[in-house]
């Protein structure tokens, strides 16, 4: 995905080899070891040849060899979930500095003079429409609320098999723009097909969006997702309130995410095994009480810090001067 992304941005992109080791079985455990030092060794390479003044990392098991490989360099760690995960902890001894998206994370780290909470970067433009105008550039009418569903990247199957399950009812109240994900697409499409009378102009499928997804939020008056690091950022720059429904496979970081946001009234939380019995009646509740809605999104507006990449630039431009400096 990162491949795919930095191409798209014209920015060189070098992978090396990297392997888990926690929660890794017997089996697999020598050969996971071998391909780390296997990216030691690569990362060594591009190190020597790229000759970098500063070391930005964000995480996953695939910074640890760069990290072990430039541990001379200066570095910046950014933790984009409110609880880091452990190759997050292991890269922090290694750090110069320690950028985090807000104070909450704080009490996982033991190098306190090191943190700095920045926010969560969003990109440049991503709200660069008014609501009316991404309105209609989604073809959609200001006299029905807009719910806006995703799933992350990838997509989340239980949400839109969940969404798809109640769609017809939900769209004689609102409009729905629904991002599913490729894996999904085919029976989305379908679905939306089967729809009849005046439903089918009110709810607007597609697999995957990437310039319109900052259009997608400014449209939104309510928004169904997973809770991966990115909500921490976007949510707030829209103000928009939330049901978060956390993947309950990965650890536990999204539910730390989506609990951070739920304790600040910004977003209400539904387990996936309970989705399919309480999205509807949840959307329903919240679309009939205004007073509800506008106070979540003034608590989720409340923790934007729309300068949180300048931060992280200015601390990452700050290492690099010192070494060039130096």
């Amino acid at each position: 995905m990162e491949a795919n992304l930095l191409e798209r941005a014209g920015i060189p992109y070098d992978s090396i080899p990297a392997a888990g080791l926690h929660g890794v079985g017997i089996r697999r455990l020598p050969g996971n070891i071998l391909s780390i030092i296997k990216g030691f060794l690569a990362s060594r390479h591009i190190l020597k040849n790229f000759k970098p003044d500063a070391l930005f990392f964000t995480g996953g098991y695939l910074a640890v060899p760069m990290a072990l490989a430039g541990v001379k360099i200066p570095s910046l760690l950014y933790v984009p979930d409110i609880e880091p995960g452990l190759a997050l902890k292991a890269l922090a001894y290694f750090a110069s500095r320690i950028a985090v998206t807000a104070e909450s994370s704080r009490m996982f780290f033991k190098q306190q003079g090191k943190i700095s909470a920045t926010g969560y970067p969003v990109r440049p433009g991503l709200a660069g429409l008014k609501r009316s105008q991404a309105r209609k550039k989604f073809g959609l009418h200001n006299d029905l609320p807009v719910l806006l569903v995703f799933g992350g990247s990838k997509g989340a199957r239980s949400i839109n098999l969940a969404l798809l399950e109640h769609l017809p009812t939900l769209l004689e109240q609102m409009q729905v723009i629904h991002i599913s994900g490729e894996l999904d697409w085919p029976v989305v499409q379908q679905y939306a097909n089967n729809l009849h009378g005046n439903l089918p102009e009110r709810y607007h499928p597609y697999a995957y969006l990437h310039e319109e997804m900052g259009a997608a939020l400014a449209a939104a008056d309510l928004v169904i997702s997973r809770a991966g690091a990115s909500i921490l950022g976007e949510l707030p720059l829209f103000g928009l309130p939330a049901i978060l429904v956390p993947y309950p496979h990965a650890w536990r970081y999204q539910k730390v995410n989506a609990d951070y946001l739920a304790e600040r009234g910004a977003a209400l939380v539904i387990e996936d095994s309970k989705l399919k019995s309480g999205l509807h009646l949840t959307v329903e509740k919240l679309l009939e009480t205004p007073e509800k809605l506008e106070a979540m999104s003034k608590a989720m507006r409340e923790l934007q810090q729309p300068r949180a990449a300048e931060q992280i630039a200015s601390l990452l431009l700050g290492l690099a001067g010192a070494n060039k400096n130096g």
